[in-house]
């Protein structure tokens, strides 16, 4: 879908949600330079947003259990085996490795997250820590896998719409307002 698509369907409906919001993004980023057109249909959803006529949808706000249950067992056994040997292991990639092998354990609420962590420690233990220690064991294994790949980078996703909005229209129209008052 484009850019001028989405504002006006957001437009239509008086709401940008965040598959739409994801899309702008998307379609910027891989664009190597935006339409007249789509520098418009942003400037328009900005104006929209800001006086309220568009409102931005949030995400519904959640958590994955397993990934800090992971995490905290993670770092427990890494400072062990740091502890006693020269080993250095890197605690992203044997938790993602985990996590990767074991099941998802999401809540939006306290209550559901403590149910969560209860079923985990309950049903899950076991699999948690041999996949963790599996995860180990395979890094291990091979210490200089992947020294050359690249970092994933924070991402924008916490901020708000608006600013996501205006930091598009800045980095890739930054003078589209004093192009349109030469005119």
């Amino acid at each position: 879908m484009s850019i001028e698509k989405i504002v006006e369907q957001a437009l239509k409906d008086g709401y940008l949600t965040p598959t739409m919001e994801a899309e702008v993004g998307r379609i910027c980023d891989t664009a190597s330079e935006l339409s007249i057109e789509e520098y418009m249909a942003l400037d328009r959803l900005m104006g929209s947003l800001l006086t309220g006529e568009v409102v931005a949808v949030p995400r519904k706000q959640f958590i994955n259990v397993m990934e800090e249950l992971v995490l905290s067992e993670t770092i427990t056994r890494v400072a062990e085996i740091e502890a006693s040997s020269d080993s250095s292991l890197d605690v992203g990639d044997i938790a993602a490795y985990a996590l990767n092998r074991l099941p998802p354990l999401y809540a939006t609420t306290e209550e559901g997250a403590s149910f969560q962590r209860k079923k985990a420690k309950e049903e899950l233990k076991d699999l948690l820590a041999d996949k963790i220690q599996e995860a180990i064991s395979r890094y291990l294994e091979k210490p200089e896998y992947g020294k050359d790949r690249q970092e994933l980078k924070n991402s924008s996703v916490g901020d708000g719409v608006l600013k996501q909005v205006s930091n598009l229209l800045g980095a890739y129209a930054p003078n589209y307002e004093q192009d349109l008052s030469k005119k």
